[in-house]
């Protein structure tokens, strides 16, 4: 048992670093404007990544639950290879297009699955106690593979766009090779055969269970809010510093969230979860916000502060989520708020690049990080809920 869960852990964590490992990262909103002639194209296809995730997030949750978590790897891992491949090519949108329609499918695949195929990994093996512990550990490996990524495309992107979009291809076949290694967690027995049943079932769960809803709703709108600032930030970060050095500013945040991802299991336990959640939304609210309205030259470096937070608020969330989840539905559960999640991501996406198109990268930001200021109040809920039951 301990053997299989040791194996899946560094499989994980391996194919984790180089799922993310995209020397585009820093520059992709660049190199989509400059494809597509405009910020609110380009946004739209980051967009198109969400919303396809979305249409594609139901139904990839109820086949994970039903076909096992290591065939839903594999085929994420082929979607993602397809995907890369498209933005490589990138002629013009519809390339493009169709390669964002494919990542957001692979992203389907990956949500939900891989926390449960971790999560399922170590309650086989009676270590389901350190869950966030080894979930911080995992994807600490996105972020350092994204600020290796981050650092060296930056430094190519000056010579060639084209050549880094195709190494980045390189890695996506190494994460389809590793998927082929996984061990597969014990089989689920299903109480329900019905697919429709299965969903409803899913749904009402999220609806009947107050932390589950509010959990849920906090995820979606920082989702929605945080991953769409945050592919667009090197726009903004291009008009303070020079395009070689906009990737530095998203290595930043990478190397500080990887710090907060393999601490978070320690800090989760000395502190709490809902405690060090309502720490991490109320200091982001502050720091980005006012980095934006006041921008100078150390403002990306401020911004890219917050993501000490950004690691341990995410494992915090999860880990809270897993508790709340039932074990025939732990995928579907997550899917359905990703679907969620990723339908307002599509949503905001195009709003902020229309706003970047009208009144420019700054006040777009600024914009963006004061509407999602009233998720504060979901957290401290959930706090004062969590302390008076204590």
């Amino acid at each position: 048992m301990n053997r299989m869960m040791h194996r899946n852990i560094r499989l994980l964590a391996l194919f984790n670093f180089f799922t993310d490992f995209h020397l585009y990262t820093a520059i992709l909103i660049i190199y989509f404007a400059r494809v597509t002639g405009s910020y609110t194209l380009a946004m739209s296809l980051f967009s198109v990544v969400m919303v396809s995730s979305a249409l594609f997030e139901i139904p990839t949750g109820i086949f994970s639950d039903y076909i096992g978590r290591k065939r839903t790897v594999m085929l994420g891992a082929f979607s993602s290879v397809f995907a890369v491949i498209c933005y490589a090519i990138g002629m013009n949108y519809w390339i493009l297009f169709t390669g964002a329609l494919f990542e957001g499918l692979q992203r389907a695949w990956y949500s939900g699955n891989n926390d449960a195929l971790l999560y399922e990994t170590l309650a086989q093996s009676g270590h389901k106690d350190a869950y966030s512990h080894y979930l911080g550990k995992v994807s600490a490996m996105f972020q350092m593979a994204a600020a290796a990524g981050i650092i060296i495309g930056g430094i190519l992107a000056t010579r060639s766009f084209a050549l880094i979009m195709w190494l980045s291809v390189i890695p996506q076949l190494i994460c389809l090779l590793l998927s082929f290694f996984i061990t597969e967690p014990n089989k689920r027995q299903h109480h329900n055969s019905n697919i429709s049943m299965h969903l409803v079932a899913a749904a009402t769960n999220i609806w009947s269970n107050r932390s589950l809803r509010l959990l849920s709703i906090n995820r979606i709108v920082n989702y929605a809010v945080g991953e769409s600032t945050y592919h667009f930030r090197a726009a903004f970060v291009n008009t303070l510093w020079p395009l070689w050095a906009v990737g530095f500013s998203t290595a930043l945040s990478s190397i500080g969230a990887a710090a907060s991802y393999w601490y978070s299991g320690r800090l989760i336990t000395n502190i709490g979860s809902y405690r060090l959640l309502l720490m991490a939304n109320l200091y982001s609210k502050i720091v980005n916000i006012a980095s934006v309205a006041v921008a100078t030259v150390f403002s990306p470096i401020i911004i890219a502060s917050t993501s000490l937070f950004f690691g341990i608020s995410e494992v915090a969330n999860s880990q809270l989520m897993q508790n709340e989840f039932t074990h025939d539905q732990r995928a579907t559960l997550a899917s359905i708020t990703s679907f969620l999640g990723n339908l307002a991501f599509g949503a905001y996406a195009v709003l902020l690049g229309l706003l970047a198109d009208s009144f420019g990268p700054t006040r777009a930001l600024i914009i963006a990080y004061i509407s999602y200021v009233p998720t504060l109040a979901i957290n401290w809920i959930l706090y004062e809920g969590h302390k008076h039951s204590a």
